[in-house]
């Protein structure tokens, strides 16, 4: 199985505890976030990687030929952001296979990824979501889905008491995503710019994992990961 890495944010918001380097390569526990996704997505069968990268790019490339000198992999570099769904769209020119799982590599989410797969494939799914369900939550817009797991909405960020949100894992089918993509302009967002407004069009379900879901992007979370991290490591399925 082959991914699309996104690791070219400028992790604004992590400016007051991380300012030297790209959020991927924050230190958590002793080591970057990114080698903890790597690590897992391997465990997962994943086998070949296509990095998105951007900001700080340099450091990211030096990070892998160091830690990861046996690493399936290559990579694109955005001059300017492109946002998510052109990060995506840039990346999907170097994926060699029909369909493609694409991390957002801030977010850590023990999906059992083969499994996420075989769902996608048996569905039919043009894209499959993982999806987390949450308590008591306004950082995250919430997704709806029908008896069947088609994702039927994707709701606005407000204050939910209980619901199921994006959990940054995603399988595109190539041909599909290039194809309705076509048309958007460079700098476009995946979420609000392609699945919301392909939604009749095409059909994405979603995928419930119950693993560990951490998002980095915040500096309460990064803190939190520090202790989490340290004390489990990847075991988190």
């Amino acid at each position: 199985m082959q991914a699309i890495i996104l690791s070219g944010g400028l992790g604004t918001r992590l400016k007051s505890v991380v300012a030297d380097k790209p959020k991927v390569l924050s230190p958590v526990a002793g080591n970057p976030f990114l080698k903890y996704i790597i690590d897992y997505l391997q465990e997962q069968q994943i086998t070949s990687f296509v990095f998105s990268l951007g900001y700080l790019h340099e450091q990211v490339l030096e990070f892998l030929k160091k830690e990861y000198p046996n690493l399936v992999y290559t990579y694109t570099v955005e001059t300017t952001p492109l946002g998510t769904g052109g990060g995506i769209k840039k990346a999907m020119e170097l994926v060699t296979e029909e369909d493609v799982f694409v991390i957002n590599a801030d977010t850590f989410f023990a999906v059992d990824l083969p499994a996420m797969m075989q769902f996608h494939k048996a569905a039919k799914a043009h894209c499959t979501v993982s999806l987390k369900a949450m308590n008591d939550f306004d950082r995250y817009g919430t997704v709806q889905v029908n008896e069947n797991h088609t994702i039927t909405s994707f709701k606005e960020k407000q204050f939910t008491h209980q619901g199921l949100i994006n959990g940054g894992y995603l399988i595109f089918n190539k041909a599909n995503f290039l194809q309705n993509a076509a048309s958007l302009p460079a700098v476009f967002a995946y979420e609000k710019d392609f699945l919301e407004k392909t939604l009749l069009d095409i059909t994405i379900k979603g995928f419930v994992a119950t693993g560990y879901f951490i998002d980095i992007g915040i500096p309460e979370d990064f803190a939190k990961a520090q202790l989490i991290f340290v004390s489990s490591k990847t075991t988190f399925i």
